[in-house]
């Protein structure tokens, strides 16, 4: 990551699904998407687990604390990459930050 973001930084930010965007999982497919309105995004299985732990209360640090222990992963890594995923979401105003 290019930035400059502290823990800090990370921990104030709270994604959230903003209204008429959802994750769901679709049975007939076995797949999951994220639906907004007229967009539908299959995201992969990182980006799922990653969505998955949107509530509106986590902030991004506490995503990433998460992450790097669920997969025994760099901390530091997680977040950059988390971040970089959100904000590309946020552009499409598909999460809000």
């Amino acid at each position: 990551m290019t930035t400059n973001i502290t823990s800090a930084d990370l921990a104030a930010i709270v994604p959230a699904l903003p209204r008429g965007v959802r994750l769901r999982f679709d049975q007939s497919r076995q797949k999951w998407f994220l639906l907004g309105p007229e967009r539908v995004f299959e995201p992969d299985e990182t980006a799922i687990e990653i969505l998955q732990r949107i509530d509106g209360a986590r902030s991004v640090e506490a995503i990433a604390k998460d992450l790097a222990t669920a997969f025994e992963a760099d901390h530091d890594e997680i977040a950059a990459d988390v971040m970089v995923f959100l904000r590309g979401l946020a552009d499409q105003r598909m999460i809000d930050l």
